[in-house]
């Protein structure tokens, strides 16, 4: 565990209060306070070339297998991603993949939205036709159109430099067969009495099982040299296509696109289709072939000069655009650190915006238009903070109106006042998997991140999900199909923007984020964890630029959570007041919480597996940041 912030400390180098203040970062910083050292569990990394990080050792020796074979950033995040799906790092390929990239020739950031949609038939009314509150947990059910397969190709097609096969490479050497890790194994057999349900689930995942013993194990031993040979068969499909079109005389991006088209409309979506409809599930082949992946602009706001980059309002990462608009109103360092006051400011700014996210969010290729103009606007962030109470937490805070602040009139005026909550116990840690494991074991098991960045200014950050265990394996493809249509509401009381239609993209809780300081990289982070997600990272970048923190430091440091947001799985539940705190936070900060209005729940560690990249312009070199909370890792040049 890293050391309390009260501990003494021990002098190091200065290169990263150098840096700081050759960005103009340190502002009111006290220089004293700054040059303090903090121990750390992982090492920073350091790299001239490039760094690779995701969420587990073996995807990134992927992406450091891509850099050291002439690949740019996109495509070793493209091959880490390919590795982090096959070892079902917790994602499959039938996940969805949401992506940022700086473009160092354009100077600009942009989203990839590989996310999918919700199939022909699901309906609010499908659902409650057959006595179900919405779409379930797991299962054909629960699945939208497979997006991981499009977001990985038309990355690599838009920005990347090498092919489908070199990219795939590492990820079909693993699924010809890997050694097992200890986490994924259990994370497998705990979810045994579902995957037993869907016999490809079975077949793939538990190849020791036996119905006569089903209390013996049945996962993959940790060690053991797992084999997925139907995952490898539809791998090499996508490249057969690829080599064939291009023996054929297309051009890269043609024979990229052939791929595509052999995936979304060929024999693989057949599979998919035939396999999910056996099932019970919705999926046409109308619907794959409408499937899109959107390449586009991201959100954007500033924090004190530095432009944060978010994918917009498909996903929460706004959320974390309004809570930094809200915060620049206050002066977060003269707090200190982690203190009652501060974790009180964080709290509330948290809760405006993501009551906000609960009522306005969705996608914005299917009507209505969401308000996020006015969302971002710095004067509706002034308002939103003077609704702060600073004595005590306010449990039934309800979203704002911004549409004063676009010009508009709110069409949901209605349905705003006569909002409520809905309250309930928390079903799970804010964590996009459910077994029989703790709160704590789950969070290291949810879903990954990807970052990455080359000395030519390529920077890439993903966070791919959905196809977690327990899926449901589509056919002979090895793809588990994702989880996500859980995401959507059924009630417009709740969200008259993310209720479920055919066609239409849940609001995810998936949010990769890209800072950039005088228009150059600054920071790339990410984080795993359902709703945790932008609460972990607003800290983190708080962290650097208002406490003066390294990345690694950043990374492992003290994050609070709040439950206060209705969550974005299950029940859609809210729990106002519910504070988890790290176990080290001192007494007096806790008692001092608790007097306003706070129940306190603590674990051992709460930074959450943040992966982040910082970039040192004033030495040319990137630093790479790792959390020590599970087991993410990294590789630098």
């Amino acid at each position: 565990m890293m050391r309390s912030r009260h501990a003494a400390q021990s002098s190091r180098p200065r290169r990263w209060l150098a840096a700081l203040a050759g960005l103009g970062l340190l502002g009111a910083l006290h220089v004293a306070a700054a040059q303090e050292a903090r121990d750390t569990i992982k090492p920073t990394l350091h790299g001239k070339h490039w760094v690779a990080i995701t969420g587990k050792p073996l995807a990134a020796s992927a992406g450091a297998l891509t850099f050291a074979n002439g690949g740019n950033a996109v495509d070793a995040a493209c091959a880490m991603l390919a590795a982090a799906a096959t070892m079902w790092d917790t994602l499959s390929w039938g996940g969805e993949t949401v992506a940022l990239v700086y473009d160092p020739r354009a100077g600009k950031v942009r989203g990839i939205n590989a996310l999918g949609v919700a199939p022909t038939g699901a309906t609010p009314e499908f659902f409650r036709s057959r006595g179900m509150h919405g779409p379930p947990d797991y299962g054909p059910l629960a699945a939208v159109t497979p997006g991981t397969v499009g977001g990985l190709i038309t990355m690599l097609s838009e920005f990347g430099t090498m092919s489908l096969e070199q990219v795939l490479g590492p990820a079909m050497q693993m699924a010809a067969g890997y050694p097992m890790e200890q986490t994924a194994a259990l994370n497998i057999e705990n979810s045994k009495e579902l995957l037993v349900r869907w016999e490809s689930s079975r077949r793939v995942l538990l190849p020791h099982y036996d119905p006569a013993h089903p209390q013996q194990w049945s996962a993959p031993y940790p060690g053991e040299i797992f084999k997925q040979p139907e995952l490898l068969a539809t791998l090499q499909k996508l490249v057969a296509a690829e080599r064939d079109a291009l023996h054929a005389g297309k051009n890269r991006k043609q024979a990229l696109q052939a791929a595509y088209e052999r995936f979304y409309r060929g024999d693989i979506g057949r599979e998919i289709v035939a396999a999910s409809q056996a099932a019970g599930g919705l999926f046409t082949m109308e619907d794959l072939d409408r499937y899109k992946v959107y390449v586009e602009e991201p959100a954007m706001t500033t924090y004190k000069g530095i432009e944060v980059y978010k994918l917009t309002h498909w996903v929460q990462g706004p959320v974390l655009l309004q809570t930094l608009n809200i915060l620049e109103n206050v002066d977060l360092k003269s707090m200190g650190y982690n203190s009652a006051r501060y974790i009180h400011a964080l709290y509330q700014a948290m809760n405006l915006a993501f009551a906000d996210r609960d009522f306005y969010y969705g996608d914005p290729y299917v009507p209505p238009i969401e308000p996020i103009k006015g969302l971002l606007s710095k004067e509706y962030a002034r308002q939103r903070y003077g609704e702060i109470n600073w004595q005590r937490n306010v449990p039934l805070q309800p979203p704002g109106d911004p549409y004063p602040f676009q010009g508009q009139t709110n069409p949901y005026r209605e349905l705003l006042e006569r909002w409520k909550p809905k309250l309930g116990d928390r079903r799970r840690a804010a964590v996009d998997v459910e077994h029989t494991l703790t709160d704590e074991q789950a969070f290291r098991a949810g879903t990954t991140s990807v970052q990455a960045a080359d000395e030519q200014g390529w920077v890439v950050s993903i966070t791919p999900s959905g196809g977690w265990v327990p899926a449901f394996i589509a056919g002979n493809t090895g793809f588990g199909l994702s989880q996500r249509m859980q995401a959507f509401v059924m009630d417009e009381a709740m969200s008259p923007f993310n209720v479920l239609a055919p066609g239409k993209r849940p609001r995810a809780t998936l949010s990769p984020s890209i800072a950039l300081k005088d228009g150059k990289p600054l920071l790339s982070f990410a984080v795993q964890g359902g709703d945790a997600q932008d609460q972990n990272l607003l800290q983190f970048f708080l962290n650097v630029v208002e406490f003066g923190m390294s990345v690694q430091q950043a990374a492992e440091a003290a994050n609070i959570n709040s439950y206060q947001m209705h969550e974005s799985f299950g029940m859609h539940t809210s729990d106002p007041g519910h504070l988890l705190v790290r176990a080290d936070t001192p007494s007096w900060v806790r008692a001092e919480l608790e007097r306003m209005g706070y129940r306190i729940e603590t674990w051992a560690k709460t930074s959450g597996p943040i992966n982040a990249i910082y970039f040192d312009r004033v030495h040319g070199t990137l630093w790479g940041g790792s959390s020590d909370f599970g087991e993410d890792y990294g590789i630098a040049w």
